[in-house]
């Protein structure tokens, strides 16, 4: 009986730009939601003594991250080699740049050859030998950069997603046909596989998709598929043999993910090469999201305020209120009630999606030159809907300001 851990999308930089920071590490309040996140993980996996760990690539937010990042980050890693427990990195692509020989972002674990962590940069099968004896081969492919391929390869742009589809199916049939059929085997990889619902990560991508073959993520031969770059946690095999399960990321990154459920796998295998998993939720920060469109002047702040949760629930929260209105109830807009209303979330985004009235058209056939000023005035009125008896006061108005300028222009024609 084997027992691994799997998660992916950490990105614990995500929030680097947040601007509240603790006054004692220094660091932002949102990247410590994800480093909170990375360290329940590792406590897991500590606690429950797991035979294996494999991460399915992102580490960071992007290829360049900031040393205190990257200090973060390796803390949490060194415990695990610490306590002994074989760890595989999988680079992603937020952790590779497409430029030949430029370092990644997991680089140093390589460098200072940490003990029990193995960093795959490039396609490779583990064995027994590389994991600390587990009874468990790892079949390891992280992301590969669709213009890298074109390049090296000398193929044309139009070929290259079926070039690398068939790669990786070459790749993984010599990787199983390399491994022990008597020993369990785990496909590790990063990318996308045709059918997955996709999550914020289709927006923060960099690069073109890279997508995994699904003859190849279904091989019954692999006891357990653990895969990265999707950020919605899923299963794509769900019931069957064998389980290809994107893990998800760990923390909330944008409102997008608001009604997520975020977590990491604990799968177990057995001797028959079958596995069993399940869910560990990660209780991050609660992301809210509410929209209203307001059907009324008069109860604007009431509409708005009614599509607010509670101030107890909005405490601690990310919240989004997206409020749509005419133009010209602007007014009625109390921004300042709103955020006293939400004083306790963490972070308050109000969004303005002000609406403009349609321009009035004429009649067909009718000219603009055809029509006198009022004709005119009354048109512009009709199509912004002003009520009728603001209209016709606005009309009688108008009528006499065109009046009293006739009356002058004709008195000053008659004294020249």
């Amino acid at each position: 009986m084997i027992k691994l851990l799997h998660f992916a999308d950490t990105h614990i930089d995500m929030a680097g730009h947040s601007g509240r920071r603790d006054p004692e590490t220094g660091l932002p309040l949102r990247v410590q939601d994800f480093l909170a996140a990375l360290d329940t993980i590792i406590d897991t996996a500590i606690a429950e003594k797991v035979d294996v760990v494999l991460f399915a690539g992102d580490a960071y937010r992007d290829r360049t991250p900031a040393p205190t990042y990257q200090r973060e980050w390796e803390r949490r890693i060194v415990r695990l080699s610490q306590a002994g427990i074989p760890t595989v990195l999988l680079l992603g692509n937020h952790d590779i740049s497409p430029a030949v020989g430029r370092a990644h972002t997991l680089q140093e674990f390589d460098t200072l050859n940490v003990a029990n962590v193995h960093v795959i940069a490039k396609p490779r099968l583990l064995k027994p030998d590389n994991l600390n004896g587990v009874r468990l081969q790892v079949a390891a492919i992280p992301w590969v950069y669709r213009s890298g391929l074109v390049a090296r390869e000398g193929i044309e742009s139009t070929e290259a997603n079926e070039t690398i589809e068939n790669r990786i199916g070459e790749i993984a049939d010599e990787m199983i046909e390399q491994s022990n059929p008597d020993i369990p085997l785990v496909l590790l990889a990063h990318g996308s596989v045709a059918g997955a619902s996709l999550g914020y990560e289709r927006t923060i991508m960099l690069g073109a998709d890279f997508i995994l073959p699904g003859r190849i993520v279904r091989n019954p031969r692999f006891a357990y598929v653990a895969l990265g770059h999707i950020h919605k946690a899923q299963d794509l095999n769900e019931g069957q043999h064998p389980p290809v399960v994107y893990s998800g990321s760990i923390e909330r990154v944008d409102f997008g993910e608001a009604q997520d459920e975020k977590s990491f796998v604990i799968a177990t295998i057995d001797d028959d090469n079958k596995a069993t998993y399940e869910r560990r939720p990660l209780n991050g920060r609660g992301f809210i999201d509410r929209h209203v469109k307001i059907t009324s002047e008069e109860h604007f702040m009431e509409q708005a305020l009614a599509a607010l949760p509670s101030p107890k629930k909005v405490a601690g929260a990310m919240l989004r209120l997206t409020i749509e209105y005419p133009r010209e109830w602007e007014a009625a807009l109390d921004e300042a009630t709103l955020r006293q209303h939400c004083e306790e979330a963490f972070e308050f985004h109000l969004v303005r999606r002000v609406l403009e009235r349609t321009r009035g058209r004429l009649m067909e056939g009718a000219s603009s030159a055809s029509m006198d000023p009022l004709e005119l005035l009354q048109t512009y009125w009709d199509s912004i809907q002003t009520p009728l008896e603001e209209s016709q006061t606005l009309k009688s108005l108008a009528k006499e300001v065109i009046d009293s300028t006739m009356m002058d222009s004709e008195g000053s024609e008659g004294i020249a």
